[in-house]
């Protein structure tokens, strides 16, 4: 999206918008308009609005969505979103419209959190954001104070950063690199904030158990072959590096990278490539070929939705306020494993 879109749908970062008691101030006082969302009566409708709903784990988020809204007994809707952040915005004035109780996003780009927020109070909707955060006050929500930060349901960013850290760290020990022979590569979308967060803590944890190696950051936009044409030329750029660690925001990012060393001819002996989804993972696992692809972090978007259901579930019907976050579990799974996880390879 370019500056003039963002300012368009952006709203002014001067306004303060709460929606709901979890939003409120630290000190724990509601804003002065109070809680615009009131307790449901009678069957409850949801809508999900999902980013990129047709990749693999937000599939799997909307298959967990739906299963728990039919054993709660409610109406839900799942929309697709892409990637079109003017279709977000046009979305939520239609579920308000439509008479939804509530709403749960995965924003396709943050810019439109605050015009989101708004939309969801004027209509008294209640909102609730699924993996990615969005911030009330404006466009950016890793400027964000954690009182601007609407109410969110996925993975600790921190958590899961740090296990593709540790154990790409011993994938790299067990290999017998050196540094001055290696690159690690950080692949992500610099925007989203959950990116961020799961990166700069991989980096972190690898750099504090194996010390010295440099990291090359890749701006990607976090699809698998937007990261391979990025890495690609970055490989290019450092042609002399003998060894290659990546990791990256999502699956698609290392996938992209591990493709791309592939294709420059660097074999898997000499590639660490920890997923974070472990979806596009698997398919590197299911025959015996050795891959560059050596674990992955699985995330199962079904206890996502799942989870996000039931807050919203738990909030309209017994007036239980949202957690400021709710996290489902993560497990490192690699080729002798995923099977055994429960993981589903489609």
């Amino acid at each position: 999206m370019n500056s003039s879109s963002r300012r368009r749908i952006a709203v002014s970062t001067g306004l303060l918008l709460i929606l709901g008691p979890t939003a409120a101030c630290s000190s724990g006082k509601e804003s002065a308009g109070g809680d615009p969302v009131g307790k449901a009566d009678g069957k409850i409708s949801l809508t999900y609005l999902q980013k990129q709903g047709d990749q693999e784990y937000f599939v799997g988020e909307a298959a967990g969505a739906k299963a728990k809204a039919e054993e709660l007994g409610i109406d839900l809707k799942v929309v697709n979103l892409g990637n079109d952040a003017n279709k977000t915005v046009s979305e939520v004035q239609s579920a308000v419209a439509q008479k939804a109780k509530g709403i749960i996003i995965v924003v396709p780009d943050p810019a439109v959190g605050p015009q989101v927020v708004q939309t969801a109070r004027d209509g008294k909707v209640a909102l609730l954001t699924s993996d990615d955060q969005i911030c009330t006050t404006g466009p950016d929500p890793a400027a964000c104070g954690k009182d601007g930060l609407v109410p969110r349901i996925g993975f600790s960013g921190s958590q899961m950063g740090g296990e593709v850290g540790k154990r790409a760290a011993a994938e790299y020990e067990k290999a017998g690199w050196k540094a001055a022979d290696t690159r690690v590569i950080s692949a992500w979308k610099q925007d989203v904030t959950v990116c961020g967060d799961r990166v700069g803590a991989a980096r972190k944890t690898f750099d504090a158990a194996v010390p010295g190696v440099k990291t090359i950051d890749v701006p990607t936009d976090n699809t698998p072959t937007g990261a391979q044409d990025k890495i690609a030329a970055t490989i290019t750029a450092n042609s002399k590096v003998k060894n290659w660690v990546v990791w990256g925001c999502n699956d698609e990012n290392v996938m992209g990278g591990v493709t791309a060393l592939q294709n420059a001819g660097v074999g898997p002996d000499h590639v660490i490539g920890v997923g974070l989804g472990a979806y596009l993972a698997c398919k590197e696992w299911q025959t015996d070929k050795q891959s560059g692809m050596k674990a992955a972090l699985f995330i199962n978007g079904k206890d996502v939705g799942a989870l996000a259901v039931q807050t919203m579930y738990d909030r309209l019907k017994n007036g239980k306020d949202f957690p400021q976050e709710a996290f489902a579990p993560t497990t490192m799974v690699d080729h002798s494993s995923w099977r055994a996880s429960g993981l589903t390879c489609g």
